[in-house]
């Protein structure tokens, strides 16, 4: 049995969060999805405090069957499968040569570098570039500020 959970007074009180509470719901369904289908497995590894790899294992797939798409904050991995015309009688076959799509959220600012496939592993690398903007600034005390510095950032 699956747990619902009723976001609704999140968006009735909470005003400019509704990402926030979209992103949780999104979550929530995305993990009851795994849940049953835990095809491709793959892996998340921080590399370190600004870089990320998802790696997915793929045998079987050719580049030319995969497909990487990075929208808004949403990454999207999809492998579709070319059908053959093999009348092959198998006795078992336990490699998997279905289709498969998997979404991961990502955050704001969090970019994908790179994608390799290399011996049935699927790599993406990402990496988080914050703004110059948003990044923390060092305030002098007293309010002496660098006229220079300010005159040349006006100009």
């Amino acid at each position: 049995m699956r747990n619902q959970y009723d976001f609704s007074p999140l968006y009735r009180t909470a005003i400019g969060f509704d990402r926030l509470a979209n992103f949780i719901e999104a979550a929530s369904n995305q993990s009851a999805q795994t849940q049953n289908n835990g095809y491709p497995p793959y892996n998340i590894e921080a590399v370190d405090e600004n870089n990320y790899r998802i790696t997915l294992a793929v045998a079987g797939f050719a580049e030319d069957e995969l497909s990487i798409v990075a929208q808004e904050n949403a990454l999207i991995v999809t492998g579709t499968k070319q059908k053959k015309n093999s009348q092959a009688k198998f006795l078992h076959q336990g490699i998997a040569e279905r289709g498969f799509e998997r979404k991961y959220q990502i955050a704001d600012h969090v970019k994908v570098k790179a994608a390799n496939l290399e011996n049935g592993l699927l790599f993406i690398d990402l990496e988080r570039e914050i703004p110059e903007a948003l990044k923390p600034k060092q305030i002098p005390i007293n309010g002496k500020l660098n006229v220079e510095t300010i005159d040349a950032k006006s100009a």
